[in-house]
C-alpha cells in the first residue's frame, strides 16, 4: 500500500462549533437554530459534512444545549459535547471534544455552525489536498473584496503558509491582506490534541484560539497547508438578523439553481 493509498483510508470526523448565543440575533435562541432556507442553520453544515462522508460528526453545544439535541434527536451519526460551564473560545471548543477525538486515527474537520452556506465540493477539495500532502492541518481559504473582521492568512515570501492572524491584532500591511480564514480546517487530529495541549490562553480575551494552531504546527516544523479554495460568496456568517436574511437569499436561490439543473 502507498503512502497515499494509506491517507485517503484514514477515517474522518467533523467537528461543527454550535455553543454560541448569538448575542446580537434578537433572540434568546441557539444562533445555530436560526433557520436559513427552512431549516436551522447548523443543518446546512451538518448536511455537508455528511456528504463528504464524516463521521462521527460532532456538534459542540452550550446555550440551551437540550435545544440543539432536539434539533438533531433522530440522526445517530451525531455526537453531542457540552462546553460547559464555560465557553473559553473556539481552541477550548475543540478540546472538549477531546475524549471523542482520542480515538480515532485519521483526521476531523473543525468547522463553524454558523457558515450554512458551505459547500460538500469545498470540503472535499480541502479534504483532498490535507491527504495528498500529508499535511498537519489544511486551511481553506478565500479572497474577498472587503476582509474587515476576518482573521488574515499570512504567508511567507515563498507563498507558504506562516500564520493566521485575526484582524484586531493586525498590522496595517496585515490589514491589507484580502484572504482570509472562514472557519474551514482539516487537522490531522493526533497532531490536534498534541497542539491543543500546548496552546495558550489569548492574554487579553483570556480564551484559547483554535487559529494559533496552525502556526504553532508551522513553528513546529510541520507541514500547513492554505488552499484558496472558498468561493466569496461563500464566506458569509451570520451575525445579526440582516445577515441572516442576505444568507436565507443566498441559500435558497442555490438550492432552486440545484434544483432546475
Amino acid at each position: 500500500m502507498t503512502q497515499h493509498d494509506s491517507q485517503h483510508n484514514r477515517g474522518c470526523a467533523a467537528v461543527i462549533l454550535a455553543a454560541g448565543k448569538g448575542t446580537r440575533m434578537g433572540s434568546d435562541l441557539p444562533k445555530v437554530l436560526h433557520t436559513v432556507a427552512g431549516k436551522p442553520m447548523v443543518h446546512w453544515v451538518v448536511e455537508a459534512c455528511r456528504a463528504t462522508g464524516a463521521s462521527p460528526i460532532v456538534l459542540v453545544v452550550g446555550h440551551k444545549s437540550e435545544l440543539v439535541r432536539e434539533a438533531f434527536s433522530d440522526e445517530g451519526d451525531i455526537v453531542f459535547v457540552d462546553q460547559a460551564p464555560e465557553q473559553l473560545g473556539t481552541g477550548h471548543a475543540v478540546e472538549v471534544c477531546r475524549n471523542v477525538l482520542a480515538a480515532l486515527n485519521g483526521d476531523a474537520f473543525v468547522l463553524a455552525g454558523d457558515g450554512p452556506l458551505i459547500r460538500c465540493a469545498t470540503l472535499a477539495d480541502l479534504l483532498e489536498q490535507h491527504r495528498s500532502t500529508s499535511a498537519a492541518a489544511t486551511l481553506a481559504t478565500s479572497i474577498i473584496d472587503d476582509p474587515t473582521g476576518y482573521g488574515r492568512i499570512v504567508r511567507d515570501i515563498q507563498g507558504r503558509f506562516v500564520s493566521i492572524t485575526e484582524h484586531k491584532n493586525a498590522t496595517e500591511e496585515e490589514r491589507a491582506i484580502q484572504e482570509v480564514y472562514p472557519s474551514y480546517a482539516c487537522f490531522d487530529v493526533q497532531r490536534l490534541l498534541e497542539s491543543l495541549a500546548k496552546l495558550d490562553r489569548d492574554p487579553l480575551s483570556g480564551e484559547y484560539y483554535l487559529t494559533d494552531v496552525p502556526a504553532m504546527m508551522h513553528g513546529d516544523g510541520l507541514k500547513v497547508e492554505a488552499l484558496t479554495a472558498v468561493p466569496a460568496e461563500d464566506v458569509l456568517s451570520i451575525n445579526t438578523p440582516t445577515q441572516l436574511a442576505e444568507v436565507d437569499t443566498i441559500l435558497r436561490g442555490r438550492l432552486q439553481m440545484e434544483a432546475t439543473t
